[in-house]
């Protein structure tokens, strides 16, 4: 065994070992790995800040510092709870897990059905809540991990249930819509920088950013409903809050690039009901327009 896969064994056998934990004690704890990774990782940190800089100008200095170390404390315990989401018991998850809004929305449906799901930190919640609170089959999308432990445990904690299929980002998107016209909802994860293919640059707060297109197409193309869910860890270790929206009426409509940017919009909104809890480690601007430099090179000190 390689000194890489006996880290990740080791560091998943104490994943496992806490998530019996009392969900207080557990979230205690995540806390204060947040506000050690808080510390430890500057570029991450610094990453952070900068987003914050373009998105949210108008906050002073110290209030985007202070969200960004709030941040990094959702993030520890984002961590430390995987392992709750992985290996507790069904019972004590629908204990745990607040759902909101309409969930059975695909079950009574006959359409194809896509959940879009932005990226906060507590997403892998809306995951376990599509497998535990509605019938029909689940597809996403799944980045694969470098490290092959971590990567099988990941897969088999999403997949725990048997409820659901995941298929690479970098493999063809035919396997994906077989199963969608199978029946499967598409949980899509539709907010992150993947370069410039299928994409376009629309507004994200204001500033052009590399927007996929293919949600658009895809529904379009397979007239699929459209649910918007964005989940919440909540404070003191109460558990978690998934949102399940009502499903729109009116998107998508005949441009992809317009689409994109309604979706942005639907997404800034959303961040400003929980700034502290979007994936700000991300550089959501990474890929500039021709000619423009990267945002990331200048920012706050942190």
């Amino acid at each position: 065994m390689t000194t890489g896969g006996l880290g990740a064994r080791l560091l998943l056998g104490l994943v496992w070992l806490l998530h019996g934990l009392p969900l207080p004690l557990l979230a205690a704890l995540g806390v204060g790995l947040g506000r050690v990774l808080h510390t430890l990782a500057g570029s991450r940190r610094r990453i952070a800040l900068r987003n914050l800089e373009l998105c949210l100008p108008e906050l002073p200095l110290a209030e985007r510092r202070r969200i960004v170390q709030r941040h990094f404390e959702w993030l520890g315990r984002s961590l430390l709870e995987r392992g709750l989401l992985w290996y507790a018991r069904p019972a004590r998850l629908k204990r745990l897990i607040q759902v909101e809004g309409d969930v059975g929305f695909a079950d009574r449906t006959q359409q194809p059905v896509m959940w879009l799901v932005p990226h906060f930190i507590g997403m892998d919640a809306a995951g376990m809540a599509t497998q535990l609170f509605q019938r029909r089959m689940v597809a996403t999308i799944y980045q694969a991990q470098s490290n092959p432990v971590f990567d099988r445990a990941i897969r088999r904690g999403r997949l725990r249930f048997g409820q659901g299929e995941v298929f690479s980002r970098h493999d063809s998107a035919l396997p994906l819509v077989r199963a969608i016209k199978r029946g499967f909802v598409f949980f899509n994860l539709p907010d992150m920088d993947f370069g410039l293919r299928d994409a376009a640059f629309v507004p994200f707060f204001g500033v052009s950013a590399s927007t996929l297109l293919a949600p658009s197409r895809m529904a379009r193309s397979l007239r699929m409903t459209v649910q918007p869910v964005v989940t919440e860890i909540l404070p003191g270790g109460r558990g978690y809050r998934v949102r399940f929206g009502a499903p729109w009426t009116d998107w998508p409509g005949d441009d992809p690039v317009h689409d994109a940017a309604r979706m942005n919009a639907w997404i800034e909104q959303e961040i400003r009901r929980n700034p502290s809890q979007y994936l700000w480690v991300h550089k959501r601007f990474k890929t500039r327009p021709p000619g423009e430099p990267s945002l990331y090179d200048v920012g706050p000190k942190p």
